[in-house]
Formats: structure tokens, sequence, C-alpha cells
């Protein structure tokens, strides 16, 4: 079967959305460009992990829930990486 594919504006519409549900949902304080580089940057991610053990997403449903989840992978690694730093 052949896999479907979204679109690059559809890909930044739908980025710009997980990155921003991911934003409200982890409390942080972000852009609209950083919204959709995660959320775009956070479905790759996502994709790639989860493809590990088996489950794939499909359409822009399953690239907004891939975003999402990836977005907050992202926002949480980037926090991680700001305590860390010395001040």
């Amino acid at each position: 079967m052949e896999e479907q594919q979204i679109g690059w504006i559809a890909a930044i519409i739908i980025g710009g959305i997980a990155g921003w549900f991911a934003e409200q949902f982890m409390k942080s304080q972000m852009g609209l460009l950083l919204n959709i580089v995660l959320g775009i940057v956070g479905a790759a991610v996502a994709s790639a992990l989860f493809s590990f053990i088996g489950i794939h997403f499909a359409g822009w449903i399953g690239y907004l829930i891939a975003g999402f989840i990836g977005a907050c992978i992202l926002i949480a690694i980037g926090r991680a990486f700001q305590r860390s730093r010395p001040a």
C-alpha cells in the first residue's frame, strides 16, 4: 500500500497547531515560528521513535498527534539542557 503524504502547506499549518498544543500542554512561551518548527520536527522525531516499536501514523490527524508528542519531547529535552547549563 502507498503511504499517504501531506503537502508542505498542510505540514506548516498542522505543525503550527501541533506546536501550539504542545506549548499549551507544557506551559511554555514560544512564538508562532518556533511552534511551527517544533510541530514539524516533532512529527519527524515521534514518527521515527514510534516506527521502532511498530506504530505508524497516517494522514493529517496522525501527523497532528505525532507533531504534538514530538514537540512535547523536544520541549522537555530543551528544558533539561537549560537546567543543566551553568548560570
